[in-house]
């Protein structure tokens, strides 16, 4: 710790900053064997993987599970489009809006990915015994539920102040609503 400030930030007990460390570590790019697997860049890999795992699925939906802007998503949807790697199809229910599903071009990264990030997962997981597992996800659910509470908090109180608020700003005020439901 450095002695040049008073009160520096004690980055090894510091929750955000060890939890973004982890982040960091584990972003889909940072594997090689799974950075092997497509020219994607992490962003549409988290997106074909939420598409394979719950299609068929909506861009907003996709937005929400992962926690991702909008806008994001979007450009990412974009993406694997022009690569053949899912399609759009008209929902049953409402004509106006897509559904979003992975070809079988799509299918078979998606396995590929799906397999190699779930070694990756259970090596993770053998540090944990099954109750420390279950302990940490409820400790995972805790912390997401607290951060998007903050910041759609943070957020409302800065819109009450009569600013206007970016379109993510929005998106985590009606997160937050959607999972305090």
């Amino acid at each position: 710790m450095t002695d040049t400030l008073d009160n520096p930030l004690d980055l090894s007990q510091h929750l955000p900053f060890r939890i973004a460390v982890v982040s960091n570590l584990l972003a889909l790019n940072r594997d090689w064997k799974i950075r092997n697997l497509s020219s994607l860049d992490p962003r549409e890999m988290r997106v074909l993987i939420n598409i394979g795992s719950y299609m068929p699925i909506k861009s907003a939906d996709i937005a929400y599970q992962s926690r991702l802007d909008s806008y994001t998503v979007s450009r990412a949807v974009k993406k694997l489009l022009a690569e053949g790697l899912i399609s759009a199809q008209a929902d049953q229910h409402k004509k106006n809006v897509k559904n979003l599903v992975l070809t079988e071009q799509g299918r078979v990264l998606y396995q590929q990915l799906n397999s190699a990030m779930d070694k990756r997962a259970k090596q993770l997981e053998s540090v944990f015994s099954t109750a420390e597992l279950t302990l940490f996800y409820q400790m995972l659910e805790k912390i997401e539920h607290k951060s998007e509470q903050i910041l759609a908090e943070q957020a409302r109180e800065l819109m009450d102040l009569g600013l206007e608020a970016p379109a993510d700003q929005k998106e985590l005020i009606r997160w937050y609503k959607k999972s305090a439901l």
